[in-house]
């Protein structure tokens, strides 16, 4: 089960998203992006963003730490965004939290390169969860202290929104013409000989069951909670030890040289960067 806190201070909203998510601190010290339970996309944006994100945690990809945020809808009395004050007041409970972190920019293929492994791994696991929302147009990556990380997972599943057809949508091909690290030649038969033995029946029921019950109360076709969220299981488990053969690329997929200024690529050089490296030997003369 995710960790539960409570909303002290709202900071500011995040308008890059289409859902508008915003910055909170909360009663553990900790500084949050929520994703808000009132927002237009509804609440299984943010069930897809726990099993998703939970997966990709446990499969060992960089995805920021989830917690579960009560929020009172008093904190937007003073806010004077009319539009975020709304969102805050319909947003009373349970709410999803990713912790926030500072410091860190938006991926850019230009500035920034990815290997081949690391690629793979990324590209498989978004096939498996049908991720259609990290394209070069829209990355929903993160570069932080050098690493890259995986955000936004609230596009995902979409056979979620249509339970008869699930299997029939699951078991689609997933094209990665248009994902964000198809310019870095991904690895993706080495991806899934890594990572489709680690999904497991197991595995997925552990990261279903982080999803708390009233996101998923009152689903059409289900009798229990329970039963959805064995549903999610049943969905993703085959797709896991088949996706790998099912997932095209029409485009060119050779690594491709920089364009960014050397200024700026000597800062985003995949870690450990040169100058950790130089403090490392300086800390041991």
């Amino acid at each position: 089960m995710l960790t539960e806190v409570i909303a002290t201070r709202y900071v500011t909203p995040l308008r890059e998203g289409g859902s508008l998510p915003g910055i909170v601190e909360a009663d553990d010290l900790g500084t949050y992006v929520m994703k808000f339970s009132g927002a237009g996309q509804g609440r299984k944006t943010l069930v897809a963003e726990v099993i998703c994100g939970q997966l990709g945690r446990r499969l060992g990809l960089r995805v920021p730490d989830l917690v579960q945020i009560q929020l009172d809808p008093v904190i937007g009395l003073a806010e004077p965004d009319q539009e975020v004050q709304e969102l805050l007041k319909a947003s009373g409970g349970l709410n999803l939290g990713m912790d926030f972190l500072p410091g860190s920019i938006g991926f850019d293929s230009l500035a920034y390169q990815v290997d081949s492994r690391e690629a793979g791994r990324v590209v498989w696991f978004d096939a498996l969860i049908n991720n259609v929302d990290r394209s070069w147009r829209n990355p929903n990556m993160l570069i932080w202290h050098g690493d890259l990380w995986l955000i936004d997972h609230g596009a995902t599943m979409i056979w979620h929104h249509n339970w008869p057809g699930a299997q029939a949508s699951a078991a689609k091909p997933y094209n990665a013409s248009d994902h964000a690290l198809a310019p870095f030649a991904p690895d993706i038969a080495a991806a899934a000989a890594e990572l489709a033995p680690l999904v497991t029946e197991e595995l997925l029921a552990e990261v279903a069951a982080d999803v708390p019950d009233e996101w998923l109360v009152d689903e059409p076709g289900f009798d229990s909670t329970d039963e959805l969220r064995r549903a999610y299981v049943e969905a993703l488990l085959p797709r896991a030890a088949t996706i790998h053969e099912r997932i095209t690329m029409e485009g060119p997929t050779e690594p491709k040289p920089s364009q960014a200024p050397g200024w700026l690529t000597e800062h985003l050089t995949p870690w450990p960067h040169p100058t950790k490296k130089k403090n490392d030997k300086d800390g041991q003369r």
